[in-house]
């Protein structure tokens, strides 16, 4: 038993509810005790466009995008360790990743996002036709004096609302509480689960 140069064993919880043993020197990543070549991006990444490495693209089946940001190299390479920062992309010694930000939507916040746009667009021109013009913050009609009753639109902003009713029902479903940013615990001790892929 070589125990002093393998360094010791501490017995650990995985995130499967099985226990094992990590190596204190020997594990470099939360997923696997080998070393694995990646890249931090500022995300989130929607989609890679294209990696440039010495002016070569390389294949789509070369990298992958785990959790969220973080491009991972998978084809037995490794990225360069150092490029040169003032060469344009193509030249030697140069890395470029070229990709999207942004996180794929379902159809209800496209018809969200449709609405809202359509509301910039057409809704505050005379000649517009698109059927947000009309005004969903109505709240009291006289017929007979033509008196009209608008709602105070710096209360319907301040409770996180736009005033157009398909946006607002997305809103309300993805944040009921109309919080302004998503709840967070940072813990020195826990790293988040990766997530491979898509």
């Amino acid at each position: 038993m070589r125990w002093q140069t393998a360094g010791p064993w501490i017995p650990y919880l995985g995130r499967d509810g099985q226990w094992r043993n990590a190596s204190v020197c020997g594990c470099a990543s939360d997923c696997s005790c080998g070393e694995l070549c990646e890249i931090r991006l500022v995300g989130p990444v929607y989609d890679i466009v294209a990696v440039e490495e010495n002016g070569t693209t390389l294949p789509e089946d070369a990298y992958r995008v785990d959790s969220v940001n973080m491009l991972v190299r998978t084809d037995g390479g490794c990225w360069p360790d150092c490029q040169d920062m003032a060469a344009p992309c193509g030249d030697p010694d140069t890395l470029c990743v070229t990709y999207r930000t942004g996180l794929p939507l379902d159809e209800s916040a496209i018809a969200a996002v449709s609405e809202l746009t359509c509301h910039y667009l057409k809704g505050c021109q005379p000649s517009g036709s698109c059927s947000c013009k009309r005004n969903p913050n109505l709240t009291r009609v006289t017929r007979q004096g033509v008196e009209l009753e608008m709602a105070d639109p710096t209360l319907l902003y301040s409770e996180g609302r736009t005033g157009l009713p398909i946006t607002d029902a997305w809103l309300l479903s993805v944040n009921p509480n109309r919080l302004p940013s998503a709840s967070r615990v940072y813990s020195p001790d826990f790293r988040r689960p990766r997530r491979v892929g898509p």
